[in-house]
């Protein structure tokens, strides 16, 4: 569906052939980011719009629909950042922002030629927010989240992902909202607040009674989806944090790093096509398959030298310790500070699975937690977490991968469960630093409401009385943090205010669905098999 005589150009956007899930043919818009000749044939890397960049390709120009081609539009010439051309042009916001900064430093400046101090930014981590909204796209549409939720922790589903700080209240959407209650089946809508009444406010220490209906079948038993705004889109980012952060900052995206490097990584057993960019040396980038030590990560270029690399490696396992250990699975703790080669080898391999993360040399402040699968010929790499020595935001994790020969048998949940019990053991509630990916918010969606239906269902009512929980025993039992427990609660549809105070009611198609998924979680992690004795890293001198 190509014509020789039309050129296409970096920019253009046109649909583009592709199989889909169910492999039919579908024609979804996509952008042209690069171009090449290969043997005389020209290819073109595209990005299909509104799907994950996991999906970009080559194509052959037989899979371009070119009746429906859109140009690029003319703009202005792209200024450059540091003389590198391809960053993005300021938006006229932040020119806005610059020239007002601008006018009130000229007003206030000192007249004898001295600058306004500036704050210090460490060079060393090379701080990168990032103020984009991870969108579900697709996957999860937005609904109306329920009202009135605890006032001590002013949380609303926007606000559960703090990645920016925010100081918004969600008070004038709860009064605009509806909630309600069901009981046996039917559904009762409780009046919004009136201007003159004060509704009771909860804080997350109140009780709040478990009821238990039997609805019927066809009550609405789905689960409702949410808003995942993980950071603020809206609001000014602030000042970077000094701490280990791995958050990527988007907005300094150019070409190079939209498209993937690297064709196919051979890491033992398996082959691996990844799905993103990752900074590995430009000359290996050409390589059909680029060769890995699947025990220190070494990156090769043949497997001749891959072959001779192994007969000189002594390791059988990642470097550090072995905190965990049952059956087959172990978990190895690995200092970023003392093991800095692995560390840094283990990052550009995960950098080539996570998007929305970017790549630190500086490895010393974080701690990796490797999880491997042990056999006759040794431990091999399954994912990992890894997470800061010191976290002023309370991060348990900072970023989390399981390798895709290893996904959808249930690893994810184990490396969710083993750092919650880490917290658990260090006297703390945690939280996974934001943004996550798609997938990272399906996981951790799945294991808070697995976790947390574990609990309710396991209350036992006292003297023929409704069982009664605070969100804060929630978290002080699961070091899930308040805020994710009250965004599962949300999500889960089971918090409802009636009669001056918080009930949660779950249905029996939750209750089922939730029997279900615990049947198929076979991997646990056993609290007894775990010897750990966390550090308090504030007191070391240089981590």
């Amino acid at each position: 569906m190509t014509d020789s005589s039309v050129e296409i150009v970096e920019g253009c956007r046109l649909p583009v052939l592709r199989k889909n899930q169910e492999n039919e043919d579908e024609w979804p818009l996509a952008e042209i980011l690069s171009v090449k000749d290969t043997l005389g044939r020209k290819l073109y890397y595209v990005h299909y719009v509104d799907f994950n960049k996991r999906l970009d390709e080559w194509v052959t120009p037989d899979r371009l629909d070119i009746k429906k081609l859109q140009f690029p539009k003319k703009e202005a010439k792209t200024p450059t950042k540091n003389g590198l051309p391809g960053s993005r042009p300021s938006s006229p916001d932040r020119d806005v922002r610059k020239s007002l900064d601008l006018n009130v430093q000229s007003a206030s400046a000192p007249s004898r030629g001295k600058t306004l101090p500036t704050p210090l930014v460490n060079e060393h981590l090379k701080r990168k927010r990032k103020a984009e909204s991870v969108s579900l796209a697709s996957q999860v549409s937005a609904v109306t989240s329920v009202p009135s939720l605890p006032s001590s922790t002013e949380v609303s589903q926007a606000s559960v992902y703090p990645a920016v700080r925010e100081t918004f209240s969600t008070k004038s959407r709860e009064d605009e909202q509806l909630t309600s209650i069901t009981t046996n089946g039917t559904t009762r809508r409780i009046l919004p607040s009136q201007p003159g009444r004060k509704r009771k406010n909860c804080g997350t220490d109140e009780m709040i009674k478990v009821f238990q209906y039997n609805s019927p079948r066809n009550a609405s038993g789905c689960l409702p989806p949410g808003e995942d705004s993980q950071d603020s889109s809206d609001g000014i980012p602030s000042a970077p944090r000094m701490t280990g952060s791995l958050v990527s900052d988007r907005s300094h995206d150019d070409i190079v790093t939209r498209m993937k490097n690297i064709d196919c990584i051979e890491l033992g057993r398996h082959r691996l096509k990844p799905w993103y960019f990752s900074p590995y040396p430009q000359e290996l980038t050409s390589l059909p398959v680029l060769y890995l030590c699947e025990f220190c990560l070494k990156y090769l270029k043949s497997l001749k030298c891959l072959q001779r690399h192994l007969t000189k490696c002594n390791l059988r396992h990642p470097p550090g310790n072995e905190i965990y250990r049952k059956g087959t699975i172990s978990f190895f703790e690995i200092d970023g500070r003392k093991n800095k080669t692995y560390s840094q080898n283990l990052c550009l391999l995960a950098k080539c699975f996570l998007d929305h993360k970017t790549l630190y040399y500086d490895t010393d402040p974080f701690l990796f937690y490797v999880m491997t699968e042990y056999d006759s010929k040794g431990f091999h790499i399954v994912g990992y977490f890894s997470k800061e020595k010191e976290s002023t935001e309370d991060y348990n994790v900072a970023c989390i991968l399981t390798l895709p020969p290893y996904q959808r048998r249930g690893y994810g949940k184990l490396l969710i469960e083993f750092s919650y019990e880490l917290s658990k053991v260090e006297g703390k509630t945690g939280t996974p630093e934001k943004p996550l990916s798609d997938l990272g918010l399906l996981s951790y969606r799945s294991y808070w409401s697995q976790t947390i239906l574990e609990i309710l269902m396991e209350l036992k009512s006292d003297n023929g009385e409704r069982p009664q929980i605070t969100i804060n025993e929630i978290s002080e039992i699961t070091s899930v943090k308040k805020e994710d427990v009250i965004s599962t609660l949300q999500y889960l549809n089971l918090i409802n205010y009636y009669k001056g105070q918080y009930i949660l009611t779950l249905s029996e198609d939750i209750v089922e669905g939730h029997e279900r998924a615990m049947q198929k979680r076979h991997l646990r992690i056993d609290p007894k098999c775990l010897h750990f004795t966390p550090k308090d890293w504030s007191k070391r001198g240089k981590w």
